[in-house]
């Protein structure tokens, strides 16, 4: 069932409530709606109570393109994401970005002249460090974190249980090895800097899912009776991540244990968990393109205009979520550009719907830099065939 995240009088998080004592506290005035950036259905109490919690975990599924994460209680599911990672956005605009300046420094110099008196401008400070992020797996961590600090505005997590990946490929053969312990992968790329973060939030354990004697990641889901979509990980479901991180944050909860005889080694899961239906969202980020010098390709007279940035010459920034009206038709999107007398509105996959009259554009809410599209409703996980 439902639940409801609880904000106390202070705005520190409570425990979930059912959605039937929520509709009774805001019938008699005792709470109030509240908005949050994820766009989950909250209320803040008008009262003083209590601060007693329980134990609530927090569990993160972290890949390349998608990530999964849940929060789970001992009694209930309570919430789920799927993350779509800007890291291909932002590979080819760092591509596009190194092509431009190669150009513009390619224009300037003039190889007329002997190499010692050309114009190479020197470094003007000692930016050659090491350890750095990638902008492309730095944007993947920041988004993941960005979702993770709003979740604790929303529940009191005590754990967050994070999966470590390890790539498994032999680099001389290029073949999957069981043996092999070589590998390279770009989500493990940032794994211990986005450790660091998230061990300011809260106390993390990690999990390493490649384990295969008998307490892992997939041993777990199995017990749990979740089932997992391999077939096609871009589908928005919560079969493909999400599953993975309700099961990460079960981890909270349960424990292995090894029992052995004369000729054999066991194990088995204890612990007491339950998983139920929970809303279930999809968030991205706006990809709006930064502000560049000009565009790529010169128009008219050899000249180049401006390019990318938020603002419009509208009262509209990109990423606005607005409502647009145009032949009897009414549509929910997204600010993504304009023109002189136009507003560009697109949808969640940032796909245009139209082109529509700034008179017939109405704002709803500003950007957050976030894309939440929620479901309609409770979304169950999918359970494997003969469990409960």
């Amino acid at each position: 069932m439902l639940r409801v995240p609880v904000l106390s009088k202070s705005g520190k998080p409570l425990m979930p409530s059912l959605p039937s004592r929520a509709r009774r506290w805001l019938k008699e005035g005792k709470a109030k709606v509240v908005h949050n950036d994820l766009e989950c259905f909250a209320i803040q109490l008008t009262f003083e109570t209590e601060e007693n919690t329980q134990p609530i975990a927090l569990g993160i599924d972290p890949g390349k393109c998608y990530s999964g994460i849940g929060v789970q209680s001992s009694l209930a599911t309570l919430w789920m994401a799927h993350l779509v990672l800007p890291f291909k956005t932002v590979k080819e605009r760092m591509e596009l970005r190194r092509v431009m300046r190669r150009a513009r420094r390619g224009r300037r110099i003039n190889r007329k002249l002997p190499y010692s008196e050309r114009c190479h401008r020197q470094k003007r400070f000692n930016n050659r460090r090491q350890g750095k992020l990638p902008p492309s797996i730095r944007a993947n961590k920041q988004l993941e974190l960005r979702v993770v600090k709003e979740l604790f505005k929303l529940f009191p997590i005590s754990a967050i249980h994070y999966e470590l990946v390890m790539a498994d490929v032999d680099k001389t053969s290029g073949r999957k090895s069981a043996r092999s312990g070589v590998g390279f992968s770009p989500v493990m790329v940032g794994q211990r800097q986005m450790l660091t973060w998230l061990s300011k939030l809260a106390p993390v354990k990690t999990h390493q899912g490649w384990q295969r004697n008998g307490n892992g990641t997939t041993q777990l889901r199995q017990w749990l009776g979740l089932a997992k979509d391999k077939k096609n990980k871009a589908n928005q479901t919560p079969a493909t991540h999400a599953v993975d991180g309700v099961m990460l944050a079960a981890f909270e909860f349960t424990q292995w244990r090894e029992w052995h005889s004369d000729n054999a080694k066991h194990g088995d899961w204890r612990g007491d968990v339950q998983i139920t239906p929970a809303p279930f969202a999809v968030i991205r980020r706006p990809p709006v393109s930064r502000r560049q010098l000009h565009l790529c390709v010169p128009s008219k007279g050899n000249k180049r205009r401006k390019y990318g940035g938020t603002v419009t010459r509208k009262v509209f920034r990109k990423g606005d979520k607005v409502l647009a009206e145009k032949a009897g038709k009414v549509y929910i999107g997204w600010c993504s550009g304009d023109t002189e007398k136009q507003v560009s509105v697109s949808d969640a996959s940032w796909k245009r719907l139209g082109q529509f009259s700034a008179k017939k554009v109405q704002l709803l809410q500003r950007s957050t830099g976030l894309i939440v599209v929620p479901s309609p409703g409770l979304l169950n996980l999918p359970l494997l065939k003969g469990s409960i």
